[in-house]
């Protein structure tokens, strides 16, 4: 049973549902949720605070770049579903573009509303040095979306997107201090990129096994060379997404190869509590790392992926 109205199905144009003339209303707040996959922005702050951690310490204006992050990371879901709006229609319908629930035009007016939110709030709070992220940032965002995505590129995209972030938080003090950070969760990224490629068709061991072996270098270098809390909040990351991959490794399946994504994103704030604690803010660190089970619970109502 569902409290959801069952509508009729619908004329497709070019793979995409046409609208009735009913269905021209605001899409409700559940729908819009899903769009732009709202419980994975719980790994997006941690971004933000990590980067300050690394240039110097959390800022007054740490709060603000991280909440320009999470738009930034909205308008970049946004955009993908329109941007996949015609491939989404033949391989995940329940989607809200395919399925109706949302127009085309509102998601591609919600990306471009939200895109220029998170620059605007970034320059507003953090002046010229972030906008000077923010907008190569939003730039690489969208790049991704429309072009590198499907492309050998697509991984490497991502990834910069992430690194980028956590130089976002990082430009209110030595920013060059923060790029082992930012390296650390842009590779983090690239393995939970390269295993979304095949979130839909599956894949075979090795996929799952190779970014397992990345998890493992990037658990280590978070950890540090010397063992102590960052080492315990490394550990941590390393078991629940490494245990998702281990799990796609024994059975390379479509929906195994898809939990490991989910997992890769909703473990993100263990790691960026790891490398947050090791650069001096065990505080911030340790609260970071208690997000990832809240975006579990989170993840379980509406997926991240």
């Amino acid at each position: 049973m569902t409290d959801t109205p069952v509508r009729p199905a619908l004329a497709t144009r070019n793979g995409v549902p046409r609208h009735r003339a009913s269905w021209t209303g605001r899409p409700r707040l559940r729908d819009l949720a899903q769009l732009v996959r709202a419980p994975a922005a719980l790994s997006v702050p941690g971004d933000t605070i990590a980067g300050a951690a690394a240039a110097g310490g959390v800022r007054p204006s740490t709060p603000a770049l991280a909440a320009a992050s999470v738009c930034l990371y909205w308008g970049g879901m946004a955009a993908n579903d329109w941007a996949d709006r015609e491939l989404d229609a033949r391989e995940r319908p329940e989607r809200p573009i395919p399925s109706g629930r949302v127009r085309p035009g509102q998601a591609l007016l919600t990306a471009a509303g939200l895109t220029a939110a998170g620059v605007g709030l970034a320059a507003l709070s953090g002046g010229r040095r972030a906008a000077a992220v923010a907008v190569p940032l939003a730039a690489t965002v969208w790049a991704y979306d429309l072009w590198a995505k499907n492309t050998p590129a697509g991984p490497a995209f991502m990834a910069a997107c992430r690194g980028l972030d956590v130089l976002l938080g990082a430009s209110g003090g030595n920013m060059r201090r923060a790029v082992p950070s930012a390296l650390t969760v842009a590779a983090h990224t690239y393995t939970v990129t390269e295993l979304s490629r095949r979130e839909v068709s599956g894949a075979t061991s090795a996929l799952p096994l190779t970014t397992l072996a990345g998890t493992a270098a990037v658990a280590a270098t978070a950890a540090g060379r010397r063992p102590g809390p960052a080492g315990l909040l490394a550990a941590w990351y390393a078991a629940g997404y490494g245990t998702a991959q281990a799990r796609a490794a024994a059975e390379p399946t479509a929906g195994r190869i898809r939990a490991a994504v989910g997992a890769g994103i909703t473990d993100l704030p263990t790691l960026q509590g790891a490398l947050t604690t090791r650069a001096g803010s065990p505080t911030y660190g340790i609260g970071l790392a208690l997000l990832a089970p809240l975006a579990r619970r989170l993840a379980r109502k509406v997926s991240p992926t």
